[in-house]
């Protein structure tokens, strides 16, 4: 495993919010959402990123940017545009005021913004793609990151972004499911890129990942998650004792070995659940869990929802056909789309 195959393996989406954005001057998105990791790919004109703290980031067409929660931000077509619209908690969109912008803004299937004219030219579409839970993106993974980070469109190439576009517009069963398999692949292809850049290798969190002990241990951990691994036969197999592996590891990744292990073994779990088939006694096994029920207090007390709840609503998701033209109230969230604004 290469130093940066764990923290990449960390983003699964599961009913993310997957958005197209139609903007047309002057406009203005302050997000207060919080969402714990949001992907911005512009796909026409321009936006600029403007953080509570840092400096205003221009994007341009092909260009990409990831937020990281709780930060607030905000999304305009100009610096000195004042705010047009409110992004809540919950992807409610307000007015500055606070009335409801539910209605005047849902433009059709995914598709969301202030553009009513018949010529694109002067309008902005961007892609925008919401992590909501946090068991959704590694803790690792996010610690590694800063609060934004962006890839102009000749730093990187790859198809996703034009594919993610084309896929946000299709009204179908089980559409939910693509989206999220897409958004995980866009968003890993960007932070691939990232990670590789000299900004990146700047950060102490990118700089530590190639301490050899502790990527033996995260070899040893997901190559084998079922095996009954203590911190002794962890540090055993690595070479070192135990103080000195729990003090390395927690230095690299920010967090003692078998919680980090604990963590791991979860988001497997998550996976697996969603598979035909698939059990909580089955997936416990796999997982390394002696019986469903240890599986299952540690699945709700990390991920805030019992194992069956999480297959259920993964389920409901991937079966949801995606909701039409223009729902009406009651439609406005199914399938993981709120079009009352973007997340």
């Amino acid at each position: 495993m290469d130093p940066f195959a764990g923290l990449l393996d960390g983003p699964r989406a599961r009913g993310a919010f997957a958005l197209r954005t139609l903007m047309s001057p002057p406009w203005s998105l302050r997000v207060l959402a919080e969402s714990p990791l949001t992907l911005l790919a512009v796909v026409r004109g321009h936006a600029w990123v403007i953080p509570d703290a840092g400096e205003p980031v221009r994007l341009g067409t092909g260009d990409v940017a990831v937020t990281r929660g709780p930060d607030h931000y905000s999304v305009a077509d100009d610096p000195a545009t004042p705010t047009t619209v409110v992004i809540h908690p919950g992807q409610h969109c307000a007015t500055p005021e606070g009335e409801s912008l539910a209605e005047q803004m849902a433009l059709g299937v995914r598709t969301w913004g202030n553009h009513r004219g018949t010529d694109p030219a002067h309008s902005t579409l961007m892609l925008v793609g919401a992590y909501e839970s946090a068991g959704e993106i590694g803790d690792r993974l996010r610690r590694t990151l800063p609060p934004l980070l962006w890839l102009a469109q000749d730093q990187w190439e790859s198809p996703l972004v034009g594919l993610l576009c084309e896929e946000m517009a299709k009204d179908r069963a089980g559409q939910a499911a693509v989206l999220d398999r897409l958004l995980d692949s866009l968003l890993v292809a960007v932070l691939q890129t990232w990670l590789a850049r000299p900004q990146a290798a700047a950060s102490p969190a990118v700089r530590s990942q190639g301490d050899p002990v502790v990527e033996r241990v995260l070899r040893l951990m997901h190559a084998d998650p079922a095996h009954p691994w203590t911190l002794e036969r962890l540090a055993r197999r690595a070479g070192t004792s135990r103080a000195a592996l729990a003090r390395r590891f927690h230095e690299v990744v920010g967090q003692p070995p078998m919680a980090f292990l604990t963590e791991w073994r979860l988001a497997l779990a998550a996976d697996l659940l969603c598979e035909p088939g698939a059990s909580v006694g089955s997936v416990a096994e796999q997982v390394g869990y002696s019986t469903p029920y240890a599986l299952s207090t540690a699945f709700k007390r990390v991920r805030g929802i019992s194992p069956r709840a999480h297959r259920g609503r993964v389920m409901a998701a991937a079966a949801d056909p995606g909701p039409g033209p223009a729902p009406d109230q009651s439609e406005v969230r199914r399938g993981g789309l709120d079009t009352t604004g973007p997340r």
